[in-house]
């Protein structure tokens, strides 16, 4: 059977069951009497075992079948959970998932696993084992096969007889094979099309019970039979349809001889080539149907699609909204009522296909978070500290691209947190604090945006010594700390190579600060503020775009030149007068709203010759980053359009106050402004 089609539903399904089996275990952890929580990381891993050695991927399955040991032996209460034990099966789920990356990237998926599978197998030979557990083994046993006897009861119309009766005389064996599903399967007609696709492969399907249409429709216990003529022997049956994922049994039986109706000629089978034979029929057509139907149902339900698809149609589409604004360009200029109707048409079907398209895209911040449970245990263990992690709103959608850059961030951020926010149990204790601190890690959306909480109930951030680290490293004069908020003083954190760590160790303190984490997510867009109490705990907050290749900017004019600004940074527009500009310790401002706002002047920022005589009024662009604002001021405002966003290229990546270009509908290149790098 040719594998490759298959791999990457293989992948996929590898991933999430690993991911099902770490959840699990964490619970297990946290439960360790709770033998339902075995039963649901035996299955897992079970399923694993049996994708793998259908792919051939015999290291992956021998891994996972001695993983499975010891579940079955904790689930029969042959072994106890302890942290020791766990820390085992943590390993091995480690090992599989860097075997199934290896598959992922191209590689074989071997690994030399020889030291965890002894220790594996010490645990599961660690005790003696108790009787009761087999006989509860034996007992399902019986059922499964009593409820296997009762399906195997089929009857058969002359047609079947005549087709069955001339096989066997021509050499062919007729069987009756009985496939059980785990009671957990969950997508019970894809299963039956692989074993279809399978069985199909080996012989010829004449009947099936329950009927196909019941099959397709999912509607059937966990037990189907299959009626097939074939060459081979059923031993090689089984051990095939056995490979199939969530397949639990099969029970396969020979049809009973059967006399071949009075009046029906012979009907010739070609032992070469069952294919050959003349039982595809009018009367087999449904069956042929039914097949493909099986295959559908699943395919409507949910496909996979390749990412790359989906960035090729991104691309396609971001070209369309180039010619779209180019058709609105050429439309206010002609003003054919015709032209401009189509145009608006365009334009609102267009937007509907962007907001499919974008959708698309989305995937769930859980995709990001469910690694985090794992590592905090793990960090926790090493820094001899009891922390219990909290996940809200992992199902908050995000952009993929965003979501490829968010994780290292977050990894950084929560190492901070255990490292330096959650304090020992002792100390705790000593300051009236639970034992246990607790660390959560939430999302929601706002608008346009998405924003990622990282707080914990630890031991803040000491401003003064911070303050202090600051003026030592020259990050600040003695004059500006003279004036900083407290938020502003948390935020020094933020500063490059900035740490506070008295220590080097393992989970941070190297040197390589929050300044990273900030650099990635301001690449991103987006910003990260920090709010701290001392003694009580820190609030991080990083707020980010939905999406990033299609943006709302404003556009402006400097000169003959255009540029764009992004819409999200913008609070407004607004023409002062030259005569209400000030000065203070040698910056431009305005008094906007109460509050004192610093001018930026983008000529001067971008070099451009500027007039010597100021004109009596000046277009600003108010801006925000957080809780900073400043005031952009341009020559004038053109309005507001959805833009593709551009990359400059490695030769002009380092532009300042650059973050990329688009191409307007008349085909001019626009620079996009990017405002957190002017704020300061």
């Amino acid at each position: 059977m040719d594998t490759n089609q298959y791999l990457e539903m293989f992948l996929e399904e590898s991933k999430e069951h690993l991911q099902a089996c770490n959840e699990h275990l964490l619970e297990l952890e946290k439960n360790p009497e709770d033998l339902a929580i075995v039963n649901e990381v035996f299955r897992s891993a079970h399923t694993l075992k049996g994708m793998s050695a259908t792919m051939g991927y015999e290291d992956i399955a021998d891994l996972t079948h001695k993983m499975e040991n010891v579940l079955d032996a904790i689930r029969n209460s042959k072994i106890s959970v302890t942290t020791e034990i766990l820390d085992i099966v943590f390993k091995a789920i480690d090992y599989l998932e860097e075997m199934v990356m290896d598959i992922e990237a191209g590689g074989t998926g071997k690994k030399d696993v020889q030291e965890l599978v002894s220790a594996l197998n010490r645990i599961e030979t660690g005790q003696p084992a108790i009787d009761s557990p087999e006989m509860e083994t034996a007992a399902s046993i019986m059922a499964i096969e009593q409820k296997t006897q009762n399906t195997l009861a089929l009857s058969y119309d002359d047609y079947e007889m005549t087709v069955i009766g001339q096989s066997q005389e021509q050499g062919f064996h007729a069987f009756e094979i009985s496939v059980t599903l785990r009671d957990d399967c969950l997508l019970k007609a894809a299963r039956v099309f692989m074993v279809f696709e399978i069985l199909e492969k080996s012989g010829e399907i004449v009947k099936t019970k329950p009927s196909v249409e019941l099959l397709e429709n999912e509607d059937f216990d966990e037990v189907f039979t299959i009626v097939l003529i074939t060459k081979e022997e059923a031993s090689s049956l089984e051990a095939k349809v056995m490979k199939v994922s969530e397949v639990e049994r099969v029970d396969i039986h020979h049809v009973s001889d059967v006399s071949q109706p009075k009046g029906q000629q012979p009907i010739e089978i070609e032992a070469d080539s069952v294919e050959k034979t003349p039982t595809e029929t009018k009367k087999d057509e449904p069956l042929q149907k039914g097949r493909r139907a099986v295959n559908a149902h699943n395919a409507n339900k949910t496909i996979r699609v390749n990412i790359d698809r989906l960035d090729i149609l991104m691309n396609l589409f971001e070209e369309l909204v180039i010619d779209r604004g180019r058709l609105q360009s050429i439309a206010s200029e002609l003003h054919n009522p015709d032209l401009n109707e189509t145009v608006e048409r365009m334009t609102r079907v267009s937007g509907d296909l962007q907001n499919i398209i974008l959708n698309m895209r989305m995937i769930p911040v859980e995709t990001v978070f469910n690694r985090f449970p794992k590592m905090v245990r793990q960090l926790a263990r090493d820094l001899d500290k009891k922390i219990n992690l909290e996940i809200i709103g992992a199902e908050t959608e995000l952009d993929r691209t965003v979501i490829d850059e968010i994780g290292d961030p977050l990894v950084h951020l929560i190492r901070n947190a255990l490292d330096h926010g959650i304090e020992s149990p002792s100390e705790r204790l000593a300051k009236g604090k639970p034992e246990e601190g607790t660390v959560t890690l939430r999302a929601y959306h706002s608008g346009n945006h998405v924003f990622i909480e990282l707080e914990d109930d630890g031991a803040g951030i000491n401003k003064d010594r911070v303050l202090q680290k600051a003026l030592e490293r020259g990050v600040v004069t003695e004059e500006i700390a003279a004036t900083l908020t407290d938020r502003q003083i948390a935020e020094l954190i933020l500063a490059s190579g900035f740490s506070t760590a008295e220590k080097i160790t393992d989970v941070s303190g190297r040197g390589v600060g929050l300044d990273v984490v900030k650099s990635t997510i301001e690449s991103l867009g987006g910003y990260i503020t920090i709010d701290s109490k001392e003694g009580q705990g820190s609030l991080f907050q990083v707020q980010l775009p939905l999406t990033l290749s299609i943006i709302s900017v404003m556009l402006v004019n400097l000169d003959k030149d255009i540029y764009a600004i992004p819409l999200s940074s913008i609070i407004e527009t607004a023409i002062i007068q030259t005569s209400d500009i000030l000065n203070a310790h040698n910056q431009q401002v305005i008094d906007f709203r109460g509050s004192i706002v610093p001018l930026v002047n983008l000529k001067g920022i971008f070099e451009m010759e500027d007039a010597q005589e100021r004109e009596e009024f000046q277009s600003v662009v108010i801006v925000r980053k957080g809780d900073k604002m400043a005031g952009l001021v341009v020559d004038s405002f053109i309005g507001q359009q959805e833009i593709v966003l551009k990359s400059l290229g490695n030769y002009l990546q380092s532009v300042f106050a650059i973050s990329g270009a688009t191409i307007l509908g008349n085909g001019q290149v626009a620079l996009i402004v990017d405002c957190n790098a002017l704020i300061k």
